[in-house]
This record gives structure tokens, C-alpha cells and sequence, in this order.
């Protein structure tokens, strides 16, 4: 549920520059501001992240065509080649990010894996939340309805 020690909502996200698998940058501001956003906080080996993945794939499908779904790999204890193994077993239907300075975690005050934060059009906090029963849906209809 909703964690009160992160980000509060109403406020204005982060916006950090942030590397993918291959090495490029990737600049959150590029989304953050003009459209929805879904960050998801993962790891390979998070079980937590596991079981959240159905209900991720879920929201993907109904509200992927209005919102960008970021998956930020937190990069401890994982390699590149790990995650592109991981990747082709499980096929998250997230953009890969791959955070091996921290700096999106620090940005976000991220306290676990499985952390997800929904940005708004406008680029304000929806929902953060965490763990595997997180309960975002209601939130992800409101952010696409406000959409011009």
C-alpha cells in the first residue's frame, strides 16, 4: 500500500537521468511531465517483484497504449547478463533501465525492491507503494482519465 515515508503524493516527481543495458542514457524527463509514468524499483531476484509481475502485465495491457511502463533495475547483486537472461524468460512489459550509481533510487528514496511509483500527466506523484498486494489500478484509470 500506500508508504507515507517516500515521495509524498501531489508532489512533483524526480527527474534523473538514468542508463539502460547498454550503457545509454536514458533522461526521465523525457515522459515524466508529459504523459503517465509506471516506475517500477526491480531486481531479478526479487520475489516480491515475482508476484507483483501478473498483475503488472495486467495493467500493461488495459493502460499501456496511455502510460509508460519503466522498469529500474537497482543493479545489486545483478549483471547486464543476468537481467537480459532474466528478460527472456519473463518478458516484463517494462522500458529496462539499469541503475548501477543509485541515483533514481536516491531520487526516489526507494526503501525496497518492488517499489512502484505512478507519475501523472502533469508530472506529480500518484502512488507509491510496495511489495507483491499493491493495489494501483484505481489510480492508473484516474491518471488516463485526466488526459487530455
Amino acid at each position: 500500500g500506500q508508504d507515507p515515508g517516500r515521495p509524498v503524493v501531489g508532489q512533483p516527481a524526480p527527474v534523473v537521468v538514468v542508463k539502460d543495458l547498454d550503457g545509454r542514457g536514458y533522461d526521465l524527463a523525457t515522459v515524466i511531465g508529459r504523459q503517465p509514468v509506471f516506475i517500477q524499483f526491480w531486481a531479478s531476484w526479487c520475489e516480491q517483484c515475482k508476484a507483483l509481475l501478473p498483475k503488472l502485465r495486467a495493467a500493461a495491457a488495459t493502460y499501456g497504449g496511455a502510460v509508460e511502463f519503466i522498469g529500474i533495475n537497482i543493479a545489486v547483486g545483478e549483471t547486464p547478463a543476468r537481467i537480459r537472461s532474466y528478460l527472456e524468460q519473463h518478458h516484463p512489459p517494462f522500458r529496462v533501465l539499469y541503475d548501477t550509481e543509485g541515483m533514481s533510487q536516491r531520487a526516489f528514496e526507494v526503501p525496497t525492491t518492488s517499489y512502484v511509483v505512478i507519475v501523472d500527466a502533469q508530472g506529480r506523484i500518484a502512488y507509491t507503494g510496495y511489495g507483491s498486494a499493491q493495489r494501483y489500478d484505481s489510480v492508473l484509470a484516474r491518471v488516463t482519465k485526466e488526459l487530455p
